[in-house]
């Protein structure tokens, strides 16, 4: 099983130096190890004394201080699909993803992973400072919420085009009349021909 990769560990670890409470969270596991598996890829890495996660290094027999790789205490497996699901949160991924292993590591990893949130403010600060940085933040989130309107709008306006000026789409209550019509219409023709048939 490979470790997971650098990049990767560095960044979840600036992520939870962010996060004093997922730290704690974490702390009692130390020398705990968890596997990832997102098909065709596999990696590992161990909880750290200080709840920063760790690489473990391995030797040839894949021993990193008596401790085997192999022995991952829990296992992450997440769906082929998981970079889609991630636009619609951690939860959405969370959701999807299947833990197994000890109950109480796992369980402690899926609550961290749930509610990690990165804090881009701060990132920011230290570039430009605490009021430029809070400025960017929120006109980005401003900027992300008109977008959001702003597409929940341009629908809302294509469909009453659609349905109202080219009636393109059929309303709902315009399709549920017309089978209306033809049950009544059916119903007419069942009780003519039972007559004629009378008169016959």
């Amino acid at each position: 099983m490979q470790a997971l990769p650098a990049p990767a560990t560095a960044a979840v670890n600036h992520l939870l130096g962010q996060a004093a409470w997922a730290q704690s969270r974490l702390m009692p596991f130390a020398g705990h190890i968890a596997q990832i598996k997102l098909p065709p890829f596999e990696a590992a890495f161990v909880i750290l004394a200080d709840g920063f996660i760790g690489t473990p290094h391995t030797t040839d027999a894949g021993v990193e201080i008596g401790v085997e790789i192999s022995s991952a205490e829990v296992s992450i497996t997440l769906p082929a699909t998981t970079p889609l699901l991630a636009l619609q949160g951690m939860d959405t991924v969370m959701r999807a993803a299947r833990l197994e292993g000890s109950a109480e590591f796992a369980e402690a990893l899926g609550f961290v992973i749930r509610n990690l949130r990165w804090d881009i403010e701060e990132d920011l600060s230290n570039l430009v400072g605490d009021i430029a940085a809070h400025r960017i933040v929120g006109s980005a989130k401003t900027f992300a919420a008109w977008q959001g309107q702003t597409a929940q709008n341009l629908a809302e306006n294509l469909a009453e085009y659609f349905t109202e000026e080219q009636p393109m789409i059929t309303h709902r209550t315009a399709i549920v009349d017309f089978s209306n019509t033809i049950d009544q219409l059916r119903d007419d023709a069942a009780r003519l021909e039972k007559r004629i048939q009378q008169l016959g």
